[in-house]
């Protein structure tokens, strides 16, 4: 039968309606529905499937990136080993985290198990984004919260030969290390990865608006190794005239050849993810960020990897899912 991307999705089609097999799809998206240690709001595990759901309303041309579905996308089924894992380190961590945090001593059986839970979902990501790497597709990681792809971001470092760059869409800055007491938290991801991930040459951080002054101390001291630019500095900029394009042009001429994306959705305006973990005011539109990922293919790099993360639905609507699968598909569209 011959595919209509101007259809409906029919049930049982995969992600964005489209009917790829694995083997024929040139991006494999990795469900990862983990949230064990998010600090606010809670409920980002949801969102792998959220997301798939709300992807069946996307149309499948895109203005700039054009017929982004003939790249061919399959979205895996959700591991129910990571949901369980995800369930059982959440019900340790939260009387930690109502708490204010872990105590070192008396609570260092429960933090060692949830540590030992971070660990396990950076060896499956790592396992799974480096098998589809060897099958020489583009992996993208749905989250679940900001921890779970260091092992995916770690799989592309080793793999690419002369390193990678991450542009890194976000709120936060993301440097704390352990976080209320846990190696693996969502506020500590990036932290991991410049301590831990040698393959990654470059850290460019956009929309950063809210940190601690620990962590502006820690990403200066990377040197070049780290381009933070600050959304108040932006927003500052383009009140002066500067036009926004330059801006990105700026941050995208500090990335490598190879780019890695890690796009939290917290990082745009928080009308667009109301109930994701945790919202800051201020942010890029959903048309600034689009255009950022536009700009980035124009450029010439090459997304070797990307995720989308802390996608969190409401209880009673969809509306951060609908915002997130069109984020998923431009984050596609800058990969294909």
């Amino acid at each position: 039968m011959t595919f209509d991307p101007d259809a409906a999705g029919t049930p049982g089609s995969g992600i964005f309606g489209l009917p790829f097999t694995r083997e024929q799809a040139g991006i494999v998206l990795l469900p990862v529905p983990f949230d064990a240690t998010t600090s606010y709001g809670h409920g980002t595990a949801r969102g792998p499937d959220a997301i798939f759901d709300a992807s069946m309303q996307v149309d499948l041309y895109d203005r700039r990136f054009g017929r982004i579905y003939e790249r061919g996308i399959f979205m895996e089924s959700s591991d129910e080993t990571i949901s369980s894992l995800s369930e059982s380190a959440r019900a340790l961590a939260a009387p930690l985290i109502e708490a204010g945090g872990a105590d070192p001593k008396e609570d260092a059986a429960a933090v060692a198990r949830i540590n030992a839970a971070g660990e396990k979902v950076a060896a499956f990501t790592y396992d799974r984004t480096m098998r589809v790497l060897k099958e020489g597709k583009v992996p993208g990681l749905v989250g679940g919260d900001h921890s779970t792809p260091l092992g995916a971001i770690r799989a592309c470092a080793e793999y690419g030969k002369n390193g990678i760059g991450i542009l890194h869409i976000d709120a936060h800055m993301d440097f704390r290390e352990a976080y209320e007491g846990f190696t693996y938290s969502h506020a500590s991801i990036m932290y991991n990865v410049l301590t831990t991930v040698p393959g990654v040459t470059r850290l460019v951080q956009v929309g950063i608006r809210d940190f601690g002054e620990g962590e502006m101390d820690f990403g200066i001291e990377q040197g070049s190794r780290v381009h933070t630019f600050y959304d108040d500095q932006w927003a500052e900029q383009m009140l002066r005239g500067t036009a926004y394009e330059d801006l990105c042009k700026d941050a995208i001429s500090r990335l490598p050849q190879d780019v890695y994306i890690s796009f939290d959705i917290d990082g745009l305006d928080p009308g667009l993810c109301p109930h994701t973990g945790t919202p800051v005011p201020g942010g890029p539109s959903f048309h600034q960020a689009s255009l950022l990922l536009w700009m980035l293919k124009q450029s010439g790099r090459r997304v070797v990897g990307f995720d989308l993360v802390e996608v969190c639905p409401g209880a009673e609507d969809e509306w951060d899912a609908n915002v997130g699968a069109r984020i998923l598909y431009k984050l596609c569209g800058a990969a294909s």
